[in-house]
């Protein structure tokens, strides 16, 4: 399968009726673990945004796992980068190279102690921020 640019993805997004995008987001959001949802919270408007800020930090519903150090096992740990993100080779070479660097931001607290115990079985030190 050849890879979408990015404007050829808006395209296509472009084509989906609001129905069509809503289903979309909810299967990416099943698929990958993630929520779309955690990024509005930082679009609030600015008289909100303290607010909003306060109850994102009460809650913390949604979680970053950071890459601290590769460890001895580099390669393996590279393999469990591509395999979490689903980012190519380079990609996810230069992510723990990086390191200490964002590998997954907004997760659920299941799919980031789940991603930890994998990076860390691989001989990677990891965070969950």
């Amino acid at each position: 399968m050849a890879k979408l640019t990015t404007t050829e993805l808006i395209d296509a997004f472009k084509e989906l009726s609001l129905i069509e995008l809503s289903e979309f987001v909810k299967a990416f959001e099943e698929t990958f673990e993630v929520t779309a949802a955690a990024p509005v919270a930082v679009a609030a408007p600015a008289g909100a945004g303290g607010a909003a800020e306060a109850e994102v930090e009460e809650e913390k519903d949604s979680f970053d796992v950071v890459l601290e150090a590769a460890g001895e096992k580099k390669i393996q740990v590279i393999k469990e980068v591509r395999v979490l993100t689903s980012l190519g080779l380079k990609e996810a070479k230069d992510v723990v190279d990086a390191a200490p660097k964002a590998v997954l931001e907004g997760v659920t607290k299941e799919a980031a102690e789940k991603a930890k115990a994998t990076l860390e079985a691989a001989g990677a030190t990891v965070t969950l921020k």
